[in-house]
C-alpha cells in the first residue's frame, strides 16, 4: 500500500471517530407521545365549589408513573384506573383556578408524564372558563 493510500484511510478513520464521537455527546431532541384526554368538568366555573378536576386520558393505567403527571405544572393529586384499563388523573381544582386563566374564553390544559419506560407522554383539551357568581 501506498503512503498516499495509508495517509488516506488514516484521515477517514480519524474522520469517521470524531464524528462518532461527537455524535454520541449531543443530545438528540425527545419528543413526547400524544395521548387522548378529556377534561372534567370541561366548562370551568370559578365560582363552582368542586374539588377536583379529573382528566380520562387512553393511556395504560399501567404504564404511567402517576408521580410524573402534571397539568399546565400543577403536579397530580391522585391517580386511579378507569374501567377499561385507561389512567385517570386527578388534580385539585383550587390550584387549576389559581392558574393565568382567560375568563370567557377556551383555555388550553396539558398534561404531560413519564411512561415506565421511561418515555414522555403529552395530552391536551380547551376548555371554557367562567366566573358566574351567584345572581349572574
Amino acid at each position: 500500500m501506498s503512503s498516499k493510500n495509508s495517509k488516506t484511510i488514516l484521515f477517514s478513520v480519524i474522520c469517521l471517530i470524531v464524528s462518532l464521537a461527537i455524535f454520541s455527546i449531543v443530545p438528540t431532541e425527545c419528543h413526547a407521545f400524544e395521548i387522548t384526554i378529556d377534561v372534567a368538568p370541561n366548562v370551568l366555573n370559578l365560582h363552582n365549589n368542586g374539588q377536583v378536576v379529573t382528566v380520562h386520558t387512553d393511556i395504560a393505567y399501567s404504564i404511567v408513573q402517576g408521580s410524573t403527571v402534571y397539568m399546565n405544572g400543577v403536579a397530580i393529586s391522585s391517580w386511579k384506573s378507569d374501567l377499561r384499563g385507561n389512567f385517570v388523573a386527578k388534580f385539585a381544582m383550587d390550584e387549576i383556578k389559581n392558574l393565568v386563566l382567560a375568563i370567557d374564553e377556551y383555555n388550553t390544559l396539558a398534561i404531560v408524564g413519564i411512561t415506565t419506560s421511561s418515555e414522555s407522554f403529552s395530552g391536551s383539551q380547551d376548555i371554557l372558563v367562567i366566573n358566574n357568581g351567584p345572581g349572574k
